[in-house]
């Protein structure tokens, strides 16, 4: 079988994606995580509740998280020409990356920190701690192993994404995938992309596992 894509071509579709994996999962952390944070603490009940601002963020993430990507990546277009100058290429795939996986972050960092008992929290009030301390000191170390398995399962939401940026020219295996792949019928692109997505899958999450049980040992 032959293929119509060079060696080189390739292996820069799989550094495209781990960059864009890599750059937008950092900044979507960023963003995410402090996004987490606040849903958990401004909630009725939370140590900083304030209904406004939960109120403000809940439905944001919630219409964020609505949006299948390749809708958000297609509907944020203007906006990521504003960002880039361009609506095609890796550097243009990043902005909907980053607000999309930011969003997911955010909801899954949530639910990480409502797992934490609230008797911790409840016992830390009672010892004095302010709201910044309890969230630093007692809520995240707490919430570690969960917020690791929370990282990796969005890691592994992200390169799915990276994958359907390729309809737009994003770069990256998915956009070999779909250029040679799909419209060219080149088996050997599609399964080479195949194989290249669930070695990064597998890695990832065995990762991802292995540090989780490493933090929940703690």
């Amino acid at each position: 079988m032959t293929t119509n894509i060079t060696l080189d071509q390739f292996f820069q579709a799989i550094i495209d994606t781990l960059y864009m994996v890599g750059f937008s999962l950092f900044i979507g952390s960023l963003i995410g995580i402090p996004l987490g944070i606040l849903l958990v603490v401004t909630r009725n009940g939370g140590v900083l509740e304030n209904k406004i601002i939960y109120s403000l963020l809940n439905p944001i993430i919630n219409i964020l998280r609505s949006l299948p990507f390749i809708i958000l990546l297609v509907a944020i277009i203007p906006f990521t020409r504003l960002i880039v100058q361009t609506s095609i290429g890796t550097a243009a795939a990043i902005v909907p990356l980053i607000i999309y996986i930011a969003s997911y972050i955010g909801r899954l960092v949530e639910n990480s920190l409502l797992e934490v008992n609230p008797g911790i929290i409840e016992a830390a009030q009672s010892m004095g701690a302010t709201p910044l301390q309890i969230i630093w000191y007692f809520l995240l170390p707490e919430a570690v192993g969960s917020l690791v398995l929370s990282i990796t399962t969005a890691t592994i939401g992200l390169i799915g994404a990276t994958a359907m940026a390729g309809t737009v020219g994003g770069g990256g295996v998915g956009d070999l995938a779909i250029v040679y792949g799909y419209q060219r019928f080149d088996t050997v692109v599609m399964v080479l992309t195949v194989i290249v997505l669930i070695i990064m899958v597998q890695g990832i999450q065995s990762l991802g596992n292995f540090l989780a049980r490493k933090a929940r040992r703690n």
